[in-house]
């Protein structure tokens, strides 16, 4: 079972890699058309039947979601009154892997009687579709993964692939900023993400461990179980940020037989000039920076550098930020 599973991974993958490679100066005008439309006011009209009008709403989505206005189109209902959805300034994205499919075809001389372009994705640019349209991407993929050559598997991957990567270049072109796609997603762990800020999440007051650079590491550890803390960071009298000392350094010293660790200072063993974040960054980048630092706890300073909080990772779950 497993060998036939990977087989369809590599047929897939390999599917992936040839559309890729594909990939050229009718890619570049379709952005261009698509950029064209949507400066005017335009809408992207994504249309396909059968297992591609599922790609044609995921595609959708994921273009509305990240700037480029969209909607979908069922051919069949547009024949009975869904034309009206679209307009002249509009354009039409039309999904066929065979480029044959016939409901799609009777859309295409309707879609121009409103005045719209097209821009098709099949397998075939010598097909049908691709001859009706104002730009052709090729899906060169290859074979199906379905052993009758039928249900449509690697096409689909494909045509789905080709979707996103239309979407990210028009995120790079039209500049689409964070904080858009916040307004656009407000829900769930991704939208809590981008609207929350660091200081909606760090820990303050009492439950912030803060010590002086002189304060003794026994001191250090009294202060942390006070504040049920697995750090504290460590500030001058200023407030500002010197250092942070960890459950983990503690461990560290003390299996390194260090003598009066107990009674040693703190800025002996802490981490000097820590990373640390602005208070008034989005919580999404907290997730970037845990992720690529690969650590459990971050100071948060104001403009001036003085210590006003600190986000432990453990604290991010019950946030539902993760």
């Amino acid at each position: 079972m497993t060998i036939r599973a990977r087989e369809v991974f590599d047929i897939e993958i390999e599917g992936l890699r040839r559309t890729r490679d594909s990939l050229g100066a009718s890619f570049t005008e379709a952005v261009g058309m698509i950029l064209d439309c949507t400066s005017k006011g335009g809408i992207l009209v994504v249309s396909g039947v059968g297992k591609n009008l599922h790609i044609a709403e995921k595609m959708s989505a994921i273009f509305s979601s990240t700037g480029t206005r969209s909607i979908v189109l069922n051919p069949v209902q547009a024949m009975h009154g869904d034309l009206g959805m679209v307009s002249a300034k509009d354009i039409l994205l039309a999904l066929s892997f065979s480029g044959e499919s016939d409901e799609v075809l009777r859309l295409i001389p309707a879609i121009r009687r409103h005045g719209l372009k097209v821009i098709s994705m099949t397998g075939k640019p010598g097909s049908s579709l691709a001859e009706m349209s104002d730009v052709h991407i090729e899906i060169p993929c290859g074979k199906e993964a379905c052993p009758f050559g039928m249900a449509p598997t690697n096409s689909t991957t494909a045509t789905m692939a080709m979707g996103d990567a239309l979407a990210m270049v028009l995120i790079d072109a039209q500049k689409f900023a964070i904080e858009e796609y916040a307004m656009n997603h407000p829900a769930g762990a991704i939208g809590r993400a981008l609207v929350m800020k660091v200081t909606d999440v760090m820990r303050t007051g009492a439950r912030l461990a803060k010590v002086a650079p002189d304060a003794t590491v026994m001191a250090t550890l009294m202060a942390m179980t006070a504040a049920k803390a697995g750090s504290a960071v460590v500030a001058d009298a200023d407030g500002r940020l010197k250092g942070i000392f960890t459950d983990g350094d503690f461990r560290r010293i003390m299996s390194e037989g260090h003598e009066d660790v107990l009674s040693a200072p703190v800025s002996r063993y802490m981490t000097a000039s820590p990373m640390f974040v602005r208070d008034d960054v989005y919580a999404a980048e907290l997730l970037k920076i845990f992720e690529r630092r690969r650590i459990d706890d971050l100071p948060v300073c104001d403009a001036e550098g003085r210590v006003v909080g600190l986000v432990d990772i453990q604290d991010l779950p019950k946030m539902k930020v993760l």
